[in-house]
């Protein structure tokens, strides 16, 4: 195999890296969403305070996504990247032994703060990897790992919380201390060299700016506003449907616990299929002569309409066609992702740590608010369907604002 050969193999694997990384952190996110029910119980809490657990790991992910989202530009991501994981796979096993409510909601605000890093160290590793028309494969490669993970907990959990064989805390002991073994084979694949500037960016077309100047430029930029905005409302659709599902199949359609645990898992595989099946169609339509912008705005669109579902879901009863909806809105909502991602890596290439960081802040603050918000409208109105059917618009709407705002996409387009 050629040296050519063997590097573009490598940059490939490295993607793979990156996916079993996003399977980690989202393991570890997951264990709170698949021991729900359990865990309000325990503690005693209302839909509300569940919804706090998730505001306060929004909160923190988006303060989080900032601090990391600097310090990426900074300092090495290869060596970053192991110690934050290190750090978020700790607190995971941390939050087993909390007693108290107050003490669970520590350790979910430092689980959030520390995943965070995720997000711009990933994000910068594919855009400094792949070329531009490669960037939505490789991104939702990254992506989907969020739905490897989501299948694999709540299986694990199913068979780790039963009365046989013990609480969710152990669950949330395995799950932490798992995804230690990554750390080894980021340091043995990865190299320094990976993250230097790349396709004929050179030093002086990513730009020499002083951080304050960096800012400036980026964020009076019309379409980081844009960025900021889809951010926010695509993650109202996938957070929400994240923290709530099993407990809206228990507690709203009246599932069992490992029933619900098992569509979870399926559910995860639709995310998965639809953020893979997203990257792969848009590198499909590129390759066949349409412009890498529209390539991704149709894409993105398609995968929004799916999402819409979720507004017939308060006339659907237990069963096989509500479950079905379900797997629908789950492909569009993560399948959206990887056409977003690519957006945000055509703003800059220097300062994309940076980028990926302030719309983290976007994203998590809005998100992560929400998520007491469809607690309280749980308690008041005693149904999911409502918040649920709000949540599915929002991806459809974020595509309104970059139809509408995002001028001139000829001046985006990558060169290939």
């Amino acid at each position: 195999m050629s040296d050519a050969a063997h590097a573009r193999y490598r940059k490939w694997w490295v993607c793979g890296l990156l996916l079993l990384a996003t399977t980690i952190n989202y393991m570890d996110r997951q264990t709170l969403a698949n021991a729900a029910t359990r865990v309000t119980r325990e503690f005693q809490l209302s839909q509300e305070q569940y919804g706090n657990l998730e505001t306060g790991f929004g909160w923190a992910f988006a303060a989080g996504s900032l601090l990391f989202g600097f310090i990426a530009d900074r300092i090495s991501v290869r060596w970053l990247y192991p110690a934050a994981l290190t750090l978020w796979s700790l607190t995971g096993v941390v939050t087993s032994f909390a007693r108290t409510y107050d003490e669970l909601l520590i350790c979910r605000t430092l689980l959030g703060v520390f995943e965070s890093a995720h997000w711009p160290c990933a994000i910068k590793t594919t855009q400094r990897l792949l070329a531009p028309e490669d960037r939505a494969m490789g991104n939702g490669l990254l992506q989907s790992g969020a739905s490897i993970g989501a299948i694999l907990t709540p299986l694990i959990m199913a068979r780790m919380m039963t009365e046989a064989t013990g609480s969710w805390r152990f669950a949330f002991q395995a799950i932490g201390l798992g995804g230690i073994v990554w750390i080894f084979l980021w340091l043995a694949l990865v190299r320094d060299s990976d993250m230097a500037l790349t396709h004929g960016e050179s030093k002086a077309t990513a730009g020499d700016s002083s951080t304050f100047a960096a800012v400036r430029e980026i964020i009076f930029n019309r379409r980081f506003l844009v960025l900021m905005i889809m951010v926010a409302l695509i993650n109202i659709c996938w957070q929400l449907m994240r923290a709530w599902l099993p407990k809206f199949l228990i507690e709203g359609r009246g599932y069992t616990q490992s029933a619900a645990l098992n569509f979870t898992a399926l559910y995860y595989v639709a995310t998965d299929v639809g953020c893979l099946g997203a990257g792969a169609l848009t590198v499909w339509l590129c390759r066949r002569g349409r412009p890498v912008h529209s390539s991704r705005s149709l894409v993105y669109f398609c995968f929004s309409l799916l999402t819409l579902l979720t507004s017939v879901i308060a006339f659907l009863p237990k069963g096989w066609v509500l479950l079905g909806v379900l797997l629908l809105v789950g492909a569009g909502a993560l399948g959206v992702f990887p056409a977003y991602y690519s957006f945000s890596q055509e703003l800059t290439v220097r300062h994309q740590g940076m980028v990926t960081g302030i719309t983290g802040v976007s994203a998590w603050l809005v998100s992560g608010t929400m998520q007491k918000y469809f607690g309280r409208l749980i308690d008041r109105t005693g149904s999911f369907d409502l918040g649920l059917a709000v949540a599915g618009w929002m991806p459809l709407l974020a595509f309104v604002f970059l139809w509408l705002l995002w001028n001139d996409p000829r001046k985006m387009e990558p060169k290939t």
